[in-house]
């Protein structure tokens, strides 16, 4: 089983992203599950949102606290939570800055950058960067199909919202390495 944490702020969609990227897990043709879990239910406030992967049925009802992938969707997060506690020993985070990564990063931990926001407010024209951000985790994981997240995204949004999420999440995979 591998699991992903997601990193967030109220409002930023870190449950919907969580909920589609399972989706697009099944259609990729594994077991998935999405959860999220919430300190004070506010826009702004930190929250977390996980992700789990398998071959087999998933019974673990549990927070994630080993994760092998970690997305932060602020980076203004890490001063405030330690988002690698637990990352596994070559686990993979996708952090949305456009900053060299700058801050503490254990040396066992691969760290993936990108200025989802401005790809985000170009695409969208909202500085919402959760499909921005699954785009580059698809690419950067290989746990999804850039094909199944496409579908995931339409089935969610409707016509030119969905041209739009999947054309943010394109960009991103591409510039992480995935040929979309």
């Amino acid at each position: 089983m591998r699991e992903l944490r997601i990193h967030g702020r109220g409002g930023q969609g870190s449950v919907t992203a969580a909920e589609l990227i399972a989706v697009a897990a099944f259609e990729s043709g594994v077991y998935a599950q999405a959860f999220p879990a919430f300190g004070v239910e506010r826009r702004g406030a930190p929250v977390q949102a996980f992700v789990r992967f398998s071959d087999r049925k998933i019974r673990l009802r549990s927070q994630v606290y080993s994760p092998d992938y970690v997305i932060v969707q602020d980076r203004t997060l890490i001063g405030d939570v330690n988002v690698f506690q637990g990352l596994k020993d070559g686990g993979i985070a996708v952090i949305n800055t456009e900053m060299a990564p700058d801050f503490g990063v254990p040396a066992h931990v691969q760290v993936i950058t990108l200025d989802a926001t401005s790809i985000a407010l170009e695409v969208l024209g909202v500085p919402i960067t959760n499909t921005t951000l699954m785009g580059a985790f698809a690419a950067a994981s290989g746990e999804i199909e850039f094909s199944a997240l496409e579908k995931a995204l339409r089935q969610r949004f409707p016509g030119v919202m969905a041209d739009r999420n999947v054309e943010a999440a394109r960009r991103a995979y591409g510039m992480v390495g995935g040929a979309a």
